[in-house]
């Protein structure tokens, strides 16, 4: 049995429901008579999923002309977020309450599922978290016992919330290739081996960090710079004299992050609360406390403002019922995801501390 072959066939299959779920965000905003950008926000999701379900079978030429396009919209600003169906803030708390520690079964469906079927197959790692995300979809339904209709929502919700930035992961990692391609890491090899020592492992991984570090900083990303410098200094000069890659990958990766001076960013979501007119100073208030911006206000029927304010998605953790107890119930929200953000330094650092203490 050629397990190869059936790695990339499953593979195969997870591109064409990951294009599907993009066809279906496009169907959506097609239909969606108040989206501000809706011709090209749907020629964005159509075309990325025509390349994700029918990619192997299309020119090069012409997806290289799609990806042209895809990139003419997101440059243009023609690719923005819909009216994402605002989650029942109420009806989460109260799913939270019922499920109890039954919703992290899901995460450790992926987590084990994958685990044994990339130790004990030899299916590739790529496809098995593929085969243990399904598995674990089909386990959140019984658990859940959430309507079909939900995963539709669901993806759509997660597509737009993360939007055209989700593909930089493969336009930066194809850019990365066509840097190997070109020899580039080939240059960089003969350069370095006039100056390094054949056999010394430490001063090859020195240079491989640094480099890491320095083409990091060049290029402004780290996927194109691992396949450069593992090609020009990480298999010569490392792995050839018996260096595990995993560990040399992983320092030169720490090295390359901590030089390149990465910043956190946070996701900020656009939000409108409708209140009476007595509330409004407690209401700006609170969303001062949760690091929001109060852009204005507008008088509504009913002796009623309506206040909108940009605030990080952290920030409408509890909000739901903290309005309701502020307004006795007569107060109401929505919020759409608007974009990211860097984060304050403070909450970086206490980001960083809290990660650190978990590894």
């Amino acid at each position: 049995m050629d397990f190869k072959a059936i790695s990339n066939i499953l593979l195969e299959i997870f591109y064409i429901i990951i294009g599907i779920m993009m066809l279906n965000t496009a169907l959506l905003t097609l239909k969606d008579k108040n989206h501000k950008a809706k011709i090209g926000t749907t020629l964005f999701w159509a075309l990325l999923g025509f390349i994700f379900i029918f990619g192997p079978y299309i020119p090069s030429v012409i997806v290289g002309g799609i990806l042209v396009v895809i990139a003419v919209l997101t440059l243009t600003k023609q690719v923005k977020t819909g009216n994402i169906k605002t989650l029942n803030e109420k009806f989460g708390e109260e799913q939270a309450k019922k499920l109890g520690l039954k919703i992290f079964i899901p995460s450790l469906v992926i987590a084990l599922v994958a685990l044994g079927i990339a130790q004990f197959t030899p299916i590739s790692g790529t496809a098995a978290i593929g085969v243990a995300s399904i598995v674990a979809m089909i386990v959140t339904f019984i658990i859940t016992k959430a309507k079909p209709v939900a995963l539709v929502e669901e993806s759509d919700r997660m597509i737009q919330s993360v939007g055209p930035v989700g593909i930089l992961p493969q336009l930066l990692a194809a850019l990365g290739a066509v840097f190997t391609a070109a020899g580039v890491g080939d240059v960089i090899s003969s350069g370095i081996s006039s100056v390094l020592p054949q056999g010394n492992v430490f001063i090859g991984v020195t240079a491989y960090c640094v480099g890491m570090a320095l083409f990091t900083m060049i290029m402004g990303n780290a996927f194109a710079a691992f396949s450069v410098i593992t090609v020009g200094v990480g298999i010569p000069f490392v792995f050839a004299q018996g260096a595990n890659v995993a560990i040399a990958g992983s320092l030169a990766f720490k090295d390359a992050m901590a030089k390149a001076a990465p910043v956190l960013l946070e996701p900020i979501a656009s939000l409108k609360v409708t209140v009476p007119d007595d509330y409004t100073g407690d209401i700006m208030g609170d969303l001062n406390k949760r690091r929001g911006r109060v852009l204005g206000m507008t008088p509504v029927a009913g002796g009623k403002q309506v206040i909108e304010a940009d605030i990080p998605m952290t920030g409408l953790f509890g909000y739901c019922t903290t309005l309701r107890s502020m307004t006795g119930g007569r107060g109401s929200y929505e919020y759409t995801f608007a974009r990211y953000e860097q984060a304050p330094s403070d909450v970086q650092e206490k980001e960083i501390a809290a990660r650190a203490e978990e590894a």
